[in-house]
């Protein structure tokens, strides 16, 4: 199954921002345990490439590693380098779109208005990474003229809403601090509370019967 094929298939991105790298590996397996799939790493994280090696060392083809908040080619390069199968930025670059397709990596530039989503398509983004997410009706929206493209909100996603950003069409969706917050310490009882979070989150995703 391709990279892209996967990010459809599990539709959620945990992102892991303001982390101390010693805690990583411990909430990867937590969200593993959960049902967590894929996992974005940001590089504006302590030793982002060394985390991207490490957990992609760890566990393998278990869990798909990305880095986000790639801002410039050489960024994206070393990403890949480490292990990166997708980069995510905030922002449409062509020239990062051209490098991390050039090395095999999906690639999901961040983009808002109907303009920049299309330019974002246009220049080569696999996914558009539609950010800051606002609301369902939002994506709903964009892509009544725009239903080619796929579209992954993020920010602002949590359990109350996931459901409905799946109705308004969107393929996936990038959750940061709702699922895994920074700014709690990582202790056992952190990590089970993380655990049984993201179960909640595969379920609200799963087909209904």
């Amino acid at each position: 199954m391709s990279t892209a094929e996967r990010i459809f298939e599990h539709k959620i991105i945990a992102i892991m921002r303001g982390f101390d790298p010693a805690d990583v590996l411990k909430i990867t397996q937590a969200l593993f345990d959960g049902g967590i799939r894929i996992l974005e790493i940001t590089m504006n994280s302590e030793n982002p490439l060394g985390l991207i090696e490490q957990i992609t060392a760890t566990m393998g083809d278990k869990m798909l590693i990305g880095a986000g908040t790639v801002l410039d080619t050489a960024s994206a390069e070393a990403a890949v380098k480490a292990g990166a199968k997708f980069i995510l930025s905030p922002i449409v670059d062509p020239e990062v779109i051209r490098t991390a397709k050039n090395l095999g990596a999906v690639m999901i530039p961040g983009a808002y208005t109907p303009t920049e989503i299309a330019m974002g398509y246009k220049a080569g983004g696999d996914i558009i990474k539609v950010f800051p997410a606002t609301t369902p009706a939002y994506i709903k929206n964009v892509l009544a003229p725009l239903p080619h493209i796929p579209l992954l909100p993020t920010g602002g996603v949590n359990l109350d809403n996931i459901q409905a950003y799946l109705q308004a069409g969107a393929v996936g969706m990038g959750i940061g601090s709702s699922l895994v917050n920074p700014s709690k310490p990582v202790t056992g009882e952190y990590l089970l509370a993380l655990t049984e979070t993201a179960k909640k989150y595969t379920a609200a995703i799963a087909p209904k019967p």
